[in-house]
């Protein structure tokens, strides 16, 4: 659930007994400490010492644990530990105080600052040359528009506003410059976000003993930890926290999850005391299944066609993150540089060639970051990557390299929360725009560059899995996804039609003309993926896009003639009649495929090995695209009417109501919930058959999932004919349709006749 002012903890708590008819287990909500004014999110905390007001306080907290209690269920709460919201200083009292103070303030150990240069830079201005003269006196504070800022004692002044900022431990600075000379560390580049030092033992326990006190009180069961990549110490905050958080009658403390995003093939630390990750590697897992490998070829060759290149996945992260390191973070970079000190090897080369060889390893770095000891061997593969790309900076960076690898050393730990920082803004919030191949693999946690996950391979992970992080959450879609796990599986269907797909793109875009390759396929598979939706979030979502990929318009530098461009195209969309026509019977033809796989999807997510998390309102269809368009508001009561009718007996058709997306989702939940016994094991269940390959099963020890993928090969090849799944002894039920089945070999025609999954208990 995103609780947010419009719908706060009091309207959240009228919704338990929905919840738990669903058969969900608990309540997993946004962060719940006080926000900056305004906030529709929340991960912008201002007061670590209550509940947010503008979500209803304490009065509307302790109202959620009263109705949550009521009705059996317990809460999971998002934590952010790394940063805190500094838009507003007035609003938040331990940077008012750090901005009066300056070092001698009781928070100035809260952050991160380099005060070596002076005063801290507030890079709040607009880039005007007189802007300064725009701030005025306002008591015992100076005021720039909507923001207020302290006056140091003894600084008051009856001269002017300019002289008195003089005086003041911070500047006043344009965004312009603040960006190339920032001197506290921020949440990635966002400077309205301060990066807290929760590694101080003090700074802990201040921003954390509210939510403690909650925990202790007994009303919250878990937490899930926010961006703990930024930290400079993530398994001792965790272990710290792991020791603090334990809830009344336990003694093991808290289910702990990271939003910790693993590159393939990496591995979460075994030393970390958590239960698992917040489970964006299950979306890359779930999603891989469904799309079809042969789809490749045709893909590469429609992305070649439309940017006039032969685009390399690798390349094309490195240069985004040598442009990120250099760029929107070049401030951190430098102060790497400077914590490096002028390093000599044996060429005798002076400190001009630590920034570029920082900048080249933070590039090269394989995963997001590594938590030394752990991640030793991505710290190696960096540095001979970065060696044979920059031969020149070899020596350089030879002698950096004893530096980074000692866990103790400040260079080090600040090198870890860096790279952390550029993978996340060059890959998540940069390639993943530029690189339009395929969209549905651009999700966090995925690998662009692979097209499709083989069936062994699915089953492996999920072996590997319930081996190894049994308690981890899985999930398809959040808030930071950029589409919807709905959005995905219906673009999934392009992957078995990429003939069709390129002869559609060429007519679309001839009745639309888009002035960028890249994008033109980046929009066209938004709108099959979405379609129908509003013309506004289409507008908002691909303004996003093209910010954020930052090759012919930017935040910073919008190009008024290019986005003016991409409107125009996007408005003939919605003008064109013929080209609207075309749009409707396309999408018509893929979106029932599209449905075959959101609901195979959703049954392996739901059933395999971890705890399923659902995003709020993707019991139904959901077809939302990047934020903010994913924190719209959510229709709850026609869900309970739905579920009221399923529970009635109703067995939906799958349609454009998405009842029976309803009915999975709310089945494979109380199946969850009252037969865990059935849910503790992994074994795959390989059907036979000529459409074996169509069929995705598995054996969690007493629940058997069922599901159909590649649904469109399997009608144009014939249906299932004769194709079986070998069940064990029965009999099994079908919690879906209530169906029996005997064990044994089982026709999969037979399984699947109502709807293209089956989950399966053991009577």
């Amino acid at each position: 659930m995103q609780i947010s002012p419009e719908f706060g903890l009091t309207a959240t708590a009228g919704l338990a007994g929905y919840l738990a008819a669903l058969g969900v287990t608990h309540l997993y909500a946004s962060p719940l400490l006080a926000s900056a004014p305004g906030s529709a999110h929340g991960y912008d905390v201002v007061n670590h010492s209550l509940a947010d007001p503008q979500r209803g306080g304490e009065a509307g907290r302790l109202a959620l644990m009263a109705a949550l209690r009521e009705h059996g269920l317990g809460l999971v709460l998002d934590l952010v530990p790394n940063h805190t919201g500094v838009d507003l200083p007035q609003a938040n009292p331990a940077w008012w105080d750090l901005l009066r103070l300056g070092p001698e303030s009781a928070f100035a150990d809260w952050f991160d600052i380099d005060w070596s240069r002076g005063r801290l830079l507030l890079p709040v201005l607009s880039d005007e040359p007189d802007a300064l003269d725009d701030i005025e006196l306002d008591g015992d504070a100076l005021r720039y528009h909507g923001r207020r800022f302290p006056l140091a004692p003894g600084t008051e002044s009856t001269g002017t506003a300019r002289g008195t900022h003089d005086l003041q431990h911070y500047e006043l600075v344009p965004a312009r410059r603040g960006a190339v000379e920032h001197n506290y560390r921020r949440f990635f580049a966002v400077s309205t976000l301060a990066a807290l030092r929760v590694e101080d033992r003090g700074v802990f326990e201040a921003t954390h003993a509210e939510t403690l006190r909650w925990v202790a009180e007994g009303g919250v069961d878990g937490l899930r930890i926010d961006h703990p990549d930024g930290l400079a110490d993530p398994a001792g905050y965790l272990a710290r926290l792991r020791s603090a958080a334990v809830p009344p009658g336990l003694t093991t403390g808290c289910w702990l999850v990271v939003e910790k995003v693993l590159e393939p093939g990496e591995e979460l630390p075994a030393s970390w005391p958590v239960d698992g990750t917040t489970g964006y590697d299950a979306i890359s897992e779930v999603d891989g299944v469904l799309v079809d490998p042969a789809g490749e070829a045709g893909f590469t060759a429609l992305d070649s066609e439309l940017t006039g290149d032969v685009t390399s996945w690798p390349e094309l992260v490195h240069a985004c993150k040598l442009e990120v390191a250099t760029g929107m973070l070049l401030p951190e970079t430098k102060r790497l540089a400077a914590a490096a000190g002028n390093v000599s090897h044996v060429d005798g080369a002076g400190a001009d060639e630590v920034l570029p060889a920082l900048a080249e390893l933070l590039a090269c770095f394989p995963v997001y970051r590594s938590y030394l000891p752990d991640g030793a061997e991505h710290l190696s593969e960096a540095l001979a990557t970065a060696r044979r790309r920059r031969p020149d900076l070899a020596s350089t960076v030879d002698a950096l390299a004893p530096r980074l690898a000692d866990p103790a050393d400040p260079l080090a730990i600040r090198f870890q929360q860096t790279s952390g920082a550029v993978m996340a803004k060059g890959v998540e919030d940069t390639a993943y725009y530029r690189w339009t191949r395929f969209v549905a693999a651009n999700e966090v946690g995925g690998n662009p560059g692979r097209f499709g996950l083989p069936l062994a391979g699915f089953h492996a992970a999920q072996a590997r899995r319930q081996r190894t992080w049994p308690a981890g959450m899985t999930t398809l879609s959040t808030h930071d996804t950029k589409r919807s796990e709905d959005v995905r599986a219906r673009l999934a269907v392009l992957a078995e039609v990429p003939s069709e797909w390129a002869a559609t793109v060429r007519r679309w875009s001839a009745s639309a003309p888009v002035p960028d390759g890249a994008l033109a396929h980046l929009l066209w598979q938004t709108v099959a993926g979405a379609w129908p939706l509003d013309r506004d979030r289409l507008h908002t979502a691909i303004r996003k896009s093209i910010r954020e990929a930052r090759t012919v318009t930017s935040w910073d530098e919008p190009n008024a003639e290019f986005e003016a461009a991409v409107r125009a195209a996007i408005d003939a969309t919605y003008a064109h009649p013929a080209l609207r026509a075309d749009i409707d019977g396309f999408v018509g033809l893929i979106t029932p495929d599209g449905w075959t796989n959101s609901l195979t999807a959703n049954l392996l997510q739901l059933a395999m090995p971890g705890v399923p998390d659902v995003y709020q309102g993707c019991e139904l269809w959901d077809n939302s695209l990047v934020d903010p368009d994913n924190r719209r508001p959510v229709d709850f009561a026609a869900r309970a009417e739905l579920l009221a009718r399923l529970d009635a007996g109703w067995l939906p058709p799958v349609d454009g109501t998405g009842a029976a997306k309803l009915l999975l989702v709310s089945r494979a939940l109380r199946a969850r919930r009252d037969r865990p016994d059935a849910f503790t094991g992994y074994a795959p269940l390989l059907a036979d058959g000529p459409a074996a390959g169509h069929a995705v099963a598995f054996d969690r020890g007493g629940a058997i999932a069922v599901g159909t993928r590649l649904p469109v090969g399997l009608r144009r090849d014939g249906g299932w004919q004769d194709t079986a799944l070998p069940l064990p002894p029965g009999p099994w039920t079908d919690v879906l349709t209530g169906t029996t089945h005997d064990g044994g070999r089982t026709p999969a025609a037979g399984l699947l006749a109502h709807y293209p999954v089956a989950l399966l208990l053991r009577s």
